[in-house]
């Protein structure tokens, strides 16, 4: 059987900071401070990374978008079969129309 193990963060508060956060923990319903200290801690680094990945994606994003832009690549045969068929719509409703005046 595996034992947890515990580890521990020590940190200085003014007394009026820990009656603050005491009485916000008491608010919520949490079991003690320190419940509600690492309840805290935790779901603001999840909202940090969850950010940073958001940030560090749409970077990566804009690079690639950048890439495709300055380098396109060579189209392909469903583009190629697009570009037709968008051509020939094109001549089609261009002959209707003139064809209707």
């Amino acid at each position: 059987m595996s034992t947890l193990s515990k580890d521990r963060i020590d940190v200085r508060i003014s007394k009026e900071q820990k009656e603050f956060f005491k009485y916000a923990s008491e608010l919520r319903g949490f079991k003690s401070l320190s419940e509600f200290v690492i309840h805290c801690v935790f779901e603001e680094s999840n909202k940090i990374i969850k950010d940073n990945n958001l940030i560090v994606n749409t970077i990566e994003d804009k690079e690639r978008f950048i890439e495709a832009i300055l380098n396109p690549p060579s189209p392909n045969a469903n583009l190629r079969k697009a570009q037709l068929n968008y051509k020939n719509f094109i001549e089609a409703s261009e002959t209707n129309n003139r064809n209707s005046k």
